[in-house]
């Protein structure tokens, strides 16, 4: 793919402006779109906190879900990405817990609805309005808050045939109610983006974004760019794989990418390749690939911050030093010549 000219011009400007921000040292903040927060580069993703369900990562304790939350709100991570369907419903749980000890002003709190569990805990789509504050008052309980920061559509809805109005309609209720203070969506195309907008503003977007996944270059990022939405990514290190120090065999059996192609040959040893090939350009800054996978992403214009997970607080440790540091703009092409 082509370097994209902004990237590579944007990132000495980002790096005097994280200068500017009182913040903890190394971690820089950015404003997410036009009328949102103030939000660090890196957030924590309590994906994993829902521990084994059926697409979950296995077994998680929650004790170290809990320490992993302090320690990168410690850091000075001030938001958490959860959703409902995550563990159904456990990972709010935990955050919930996680966040006590902390000031409410401190800490952000993100999480999606419109994934629903059937009885046999399989989620299916569901945006309609009665569901959606259904969704908000479990949601609600479960993080033992009277309000979220961000509210998000986790997916479109292909199932129930809802309009996609009739949904945001609902998000902006509850944002006027005081329920929610930004409203937002998730793995939204642009045809779907302007229909929301139309009626109100979409704070952010929650897009899959990495060096192995780059759709979203073409037309959606731009898009946020134009309409002052925010953009946080996740997947940055596209559930481990760009790491630098992934192991299919740690994965455990029940662990969603035990049955997605990218965790399986011929793309397995493909990915893994990449990987060594940007372990020298990590190398340079002393950092590791993981790192420099997050930094990548960081780098584009039209991205507010990244969504990383992890389960101890050591991986929260390591994830931070994606954060304080920059890639420039001749690593970026040098980057971008390996992907050709």
């Amino acid at each position: 793919m082509r370097l994209d000219a902004d990237r590579t011009a944007c990132y000495t400007r980002r790096k005097a402006d994280s200068l500017r921000k009182e913040v903890p040292p190394g971690m820089e903040r950015r404003k997410l779109g036009r009328n949102g927060p103030e939000i660090s580069v890196i957030g924590f993703g309590a994906w994993a906190a829902g521990g084994p369900w059926l697409a979950g990562w296995g077994p998680q304790s929650d004790t170290d879900s809990i320490a992993a939350i302090r320690r990168s709100i410690e850091l000075g991570c001030n938001w958490i990405d959860t959703a409902a369907i995550y563990g159904l419903g456990h990972s709010e749980e935990v955050v919930g817990k996680a966040i006590r000890s902390f000031r409410r002003e401190e800490v952000l709190v993100f999480t999606k609805c419109g994934r629903v569990p059937d009885a046999t805990g399989t989620p299916h789509s569901d945006l309609r309005p009665e569901s959606i504050r259904r969704e908000m008052e479990q949601s609600l309980k479960r993080l033992r808050l009277d309000y979220v920061d961000l509210y998000q559509i986790h997916w479109p809805d292909h199932e129930t045939g809802t309009p996609i109005e009739a949904s945001w309609e609902t998000l902006l209720a509850l944002q006027r109610e005081g329920k929610t203070r930004w409203i937002g969506v998730s793995n939204f195309d642009v045809p779907l983006l302007e229909r929301c907008e139309a009626i109100g503003h979409v704070d952010s977007l929650q897009p899959p974004y990495n060096l192995l996944r780059r759709e979203v270059e073409k037309e959606v990022l731009p898009w946020c760019q134009r309409n002052g939405t925010g953009v946080i990514v996740y997947s940055p290190m596209q559930g481990g794989l760009l790491s630098g120090s992934f192991q299919i065999a740690r994965v455990a059996p029940d662990d969603w990418r035990r049955r997605n192609p990218m965790y399986q040959e011929p793309q397995l040893s493909q990915h893994l390749a990449l990987v060594e090939r940007l372990r020298p350009i990590a190398e340079r800054h002393g950092r590791t690939v993981g790192q420099l996978a997050i930094a990548w992403t960081l780098a584009h214009p039209a991205v507010t911050g990244a969504i990383v997970g992890a389960r101890r607080p050591e991986q929260v440790e390591q994830n931070a030093g994606a954060a304080g540091w920059h890639l420039t703009a001749e690593e970026l092409a040098e980057i971008e010549a390996l992907m050709t």
